[in-house]
């Protein structure tokens, strides 16, 4: 089997409302959409969400890697040499994984369809049965983030990941808001996106956390500050994790080694797809360490494939994949049982993409053979 060629759709996904972080507001998320095609007439949908503050690579800029740089050296290529694939892509570019990981998850999409098996097979087989989703609460007025989280307690969720990183004190009333709100039995975790910088910083918050029964914190320091981290770790029973620290192999490596974390988030458009994702999950699972699949807010495509490497891995204990749920508009059909998440035994992605809808949401589309 060879690689055609290759569709480009450089998409915007329109969010239900705005989706704020501690370094942006988003109210949409760009997005590229791939299709590789092959000799047998087999094709798979693969999706790259660049975030210049966490991996340096832009919308743009990605869509232009992908065509000029990353489609002329895989084409010829058999997409089930993912090994050969990755070495090939490494040393034609360094990083961009978001870029490498479209063209990943397509190939295991194609994969999938030609052995006729869902990707999760591919991985070493369905674990899980089904995992809780957590929904996300965009960073917000504390009574307002307790209002939405009361209302999804409702809906049945039993667990929320906070979005917060903009100043201590406030950051403090809101989870504190939420938590008060939403009673002891719900699960709370605090996603910092770097917001308190250093670990004096987060030590003080810390401090007026600790009775509030939060199941992590997450990445409170500088993305390259892992040693912050340690020190954070030393002080506090409060459990934490790593996401914009984790890129790659090395970085996995040095948090070992360190011991910096409890737990790591494995984003497959930080490390490249799901190949390296699944180095990376062997990788804590040699050293005990719990993992999460987490997402850049990624349409049905990427979060399928994300959700495929969950499903197969012991040590993958939670997930936070909703981007399907925040758009009003996806280019894919992934189906959520709400508050849980099932995957099927469709094969390849499991996923049927509406090239309509693909079309509709385009910028700008072009086609690489």
């Amino acid at each position: 089997m060879e690689i055609t060629g290759m569709k480009l759709f450089a998409i915007h996904l329109p969010l239900k409302v705005p989706f704020v972080v501690s370094y942006h507001t988003y109210d949409y998320m760009p997005s590229i959409i791939i299709k590789l095609e092959t000799d047998e007439g087999i094709f798979g949908y693969g999706e790259a969400v660049a975030d210049e503050h966490v991996t340096g690579e832009s919308w743009e800029g990605t869509y232009q890697t992908l065509k000029h740089t990353l489609a002329p050296v895989i084409i010829g290529c058999n997409p089930m040499n993912l090994e050969k694939l990755h070495e090939i892509m490494d040393k034609t570019i360094y990083f961009a994984p978001s870029a490498k990981a479209a063209i990943d998850i397509a190939c295991h999409d194609i994969i999938g369809k030609k052995l006729e098996q869902p990707v999760y097979q591919l991985l070493g087989g369905r674990y899980h049965d089904e995992f809780s989703i957590t929904h996300v609460l965009s960073i917000g007025e504390p009574n307002e983030m307790a209002k939405e989280a009361a209302a999804m307690v409702k809906q049945g969720y039993n667990s929320f990941k906070m979005k917060v990183g903009t100043e201590v004190k406030q950051d403090v009333m809101r989870i504190r808001a939420v938590r008060d709100r939403v009673g002891e039995d719900i699960s709370i975790r605090v996603d910092v996106n770097q917001g308190w910088k250093n670990s004096a910083n987060t030590l003080v918050a810390l401090r007026s956390l600790g009775d509030l029964n939060l199941d992590w914190i997450e990445q409170p320091v500088l993305a390259d500050d892992i040693d912050g981290m340690v020190d954070i770790k030393l002080k506090t029973d409060i459990p934490l994790m790593i996401d914009e620290g984790l890129k790659g192999t090395r970085e996995m490596r040095e948090i070992i080694q360190k011991r910096a974390a409890d737990k790591v988030n494995i984003k497959l458009m930080k490390c490249g797809g799901i190949y390296p994702a699944m180095k990376l999950a062997h990788q804590a699972e040699i050293a005990g360490i719990e993992c999460q699949i987490g997402s850049m807010v990624e349409s049905s495509i990427g979060s399928a494939a994300g959700f495929h490497v969950a499903f197969s891995k012991k040590n993958i204990t939670s997930v936070e994949l909703t981007g399907p749920l925040k758009f009003s508009k996806d280019v894919g059909n992934l189906q959520y049982d709400v508050p849980m998440i099932r995957l099927t035994e469709k094969s390849g992605l499991g996923i049927d993409v509406s090239e309509k809808i693909v079309n509709e949401l385009s910028v700008f589309q072009d086609r690489v053979q």
